[in-house]
């Protein structure tokens, strides 16, 4: 979206982030009003409580699932509600939480002018075991039967054996990965009755998130295609967990049948210790997947059969990739970008929270007040989220204050669209230089990188020998 071109029909789109989306602030409020059902449980809900069910019921009551969440709502307000009820809700608040999404996508497609695909149906599902997605769904209701504020270690450790005998199966690990997940956050939180605060919104995703994931067929596996053609990376969205870390990479598919490029994405995910920080991150990362050297070093690479999901996510496999040529991220920002299609999101991937389109911004101004960094253009002001950007890499809010282009993610967050940046384009030392928060991703010779590395290679070679250790004992 480059400012210097914007004339009078482009400052209207840009206006349209401030703007109001319509029923979005209506739809938010009823599923806040639900969420707050959960913190003291529906074993014997208060009058608060059921006003909420009531809220959540009466937003979708013009919808096929109507009579079915009315039904649950009335019975979960007299603390009756059985597990067909409290699915029945979460499919509610999913759906509430997907219009939302929808409408905050459209708004952003008509600001970039980007192109849409049209969804697919996802593949048969295989056979899953009913009797464990049973086991799963009795834990989540005895969750929202007892509340965020009456957790104990002896409810969240009922995930635990359900878990350890999902994992095995491939076609449960999805939920299996949720519920491990949701249960040590809850654990780590116990006893809820102390809690000063709760993560109202958080844990009712990965609630509702898990009901729905217990159902027959909902994981399962996104149709999948093969791609063929050049892959020019944008860049790399980086994030850390204390005991996991994922990079994604963004780029531009060229399909070699000459269609239309198509912006897809590569993601791949490591355990990781927590004494592994900073760019040390990329050791872990680096050894499974070729692109991020690519995206690294700013090159492309050149795919032959490499699948590929409905939904633009590449199933990355090294063999079907070879480094290309060298590949400008900023020149494909500004020349392939603006025609690539999006895919859509999977069903359940329709949430605010997973709103992260790929733009293109330059000839902006810059306001700064403290750590508040915002993006003037012609009418329209973009807050800027510097807090997104990783540690493991030369960008930093700095960088960002001085630049004359960026390269980002325009996402939904704490009720407005932001932009998190990948790159931007600034002078370094009174020569233009771009700067990309994914440069370490293929190894480098900075200073701080390289006492990163060292740092986390120490940490692993340390961890290795107490393991081996611990198997000769």
């Amino acid at each position: 979206m480059p400012a210097q071109e914007a004339g009078a029909d482009e400052e209207e789109h840009l206006d349209g982030l401030t703007g109001p989306v319509d029923g979005l602030k209506e739809a938010l409020a009823a599923v806040d009003a639900f969420d707050h059902t959960l913190t003291g449980g529906l074993l014997r809900p208060r009058p608060a409580q059921a006003e909420g069910l009531i809220a959540l019921a009466d937003a979708v009551a013009a919808s096929p699932l109507a009579a079915r969440v009315a039904e649950a709502a009335e019975k979960a307000a007299a603390g009756a509600a059985s597990e067909d009820h409290f699915v029945a809700l979460a499919a509610a608040r999913t759906a509430l939480l997907g219009s939302a999404h929808d409408a905050l996508t459209a708004r952003a497609d008509e600001v970039t002018g980007r192109t849409r695909e049209e969804p697919t149906a996802p593949a048969a599902a295989g056979r899953q075991a009913p009797n464990l997605l049973a086991a799963a769904r009795s834990w989540l209701c005895d969750l929202a039967r007892t509340g965020w504020q009456g957790i104990d270690h002896d409810l969240v450790s009922g995930a635990a054996q359900v878990v350890s005998a999902m994992l095995p199966d491939p076609e449960l690990r999805r939920l299996a990965a949720l519920l491990d997940g949701f249960a040590a956050e809850l654990a780590a939180s116990c006893p809820g009755a102390a809690l000063e605060r709760i993560p109202v919104r958080r844990w009712a995703d990965l609630w509702a998130r898990g009901m729905l994931l217990t159902l027959p067929g909902a994981a399962a596996a996104p149709a999948a295609d093969t791609a063929t053609g050049r892959l020019l990376p944008l860049g790399v969205d980086l994030q850390e967990h204390a005991t996991a870390a994922q990079a994604q990479v963004h780029a531009v598919f060229e399909p070699a049948d000459g269609t239309a490029p198509r912006l897809v994405r590569a993601s791949v995910s490591v355990p990781k210790p927590d004494t592994v920080l900073g760019a040390g991150v990329w050791q872990l990362l680096r050894p499974h997947m070729t692109l991020l050297a690519a995206a690294g070093e700013g090159r492309s690479m050149d795919l032959t059969g490499m699948p590929v999901t409905a939904e633009g996510d590449l199933v990355w496999q090294d063999e079907h990739a070879r480094p290309g040529e060298p590949a400008d991220p900023f020149a494909t920002a500004r020349v392939a970008l603006p025609t690539a299609t999006t895919a859509p999101a999977a069903p359940l991937d329709r949430h605010p929270a997973h709103l992260a389109q790929p733009v293109f911004l330059e000839g902006y101004g810059i306001e700064q007040d403290g750590d508040t960094v915002t993006f003037t253009l012609p009418g329209h002001r973009l807050a800027v989220d510097t807090d997104r950007i990783p540690a493991a890499g030369p960008l930093t809010p700095q960088a960002v204050t001085a630049s004359s282009s960026c390269i980002g993610l325009l996402r939904w967050d704490a009720g407005r669209f932001r932009l998190q940046p990948l790159a931007v384009e600034t002078t370094v030392r009174r020569k233009p230089a771009a700067v990309h928060a994914g440069a370490w991703a293929g190894g480098t010779t900075d200073k701080a990188g390289v006492k990163a590395e060292k740092a986390a290679t120490d940490a692993v070679a340390v961890l290795r020998e107490r393991a081996g250790r611990l198997l000769r004992k």
